[in-house]
């Protein structure tokens, strides 16, 4: 359980860090309340999972899921660039996040 806690975690960072871009700097509402809710979620369901996952693994999954969704999201709904840098960028990040879930076990 400590393991879908997390990972539902690191995806409400991507919607929290989705609706903050919307928010306009916190100048629109609905996106402002969007953003303050997932963010709590978020930091509850990391605390619940971070009962049973050591805290580097943990936090580093966590942010690897947000970093990974937010440049996801950024590119799909955002319009953002996507080059063979920015691709090669995720892919460590990637590897970065297998290579810490299998040193976790």
């Amino acid at each position: 359980m400590p393991w879908i806690y997390l990972v539902v975690a690191g995806i409400l960072e991507v919607v929290w860090a989705f609706a903050m871009k919307q928010s306009d700097g916190f100048s629109r509402l609905v996106p402002t309340l969007i953003t303050v809710t997932a963010m709590a979620v978020s930091l509850w369901l990391l605390a619940l999972a971070m009962r049973s996952i050591p805290l580097g693994t943990a936090y580093t999954i966590w942010t690897g899921i947000g970093a990974m969704g937010a440049f996801v999201v950024g590119i799909v709904f955002l319009g953002e660039p996507l080059n063979a840098a920015r691709i090669l960028a995720a892919l460590l990040i990637v590897s970065g996040l297998v290579l810490m879930r299998v040193a976790s076990a």
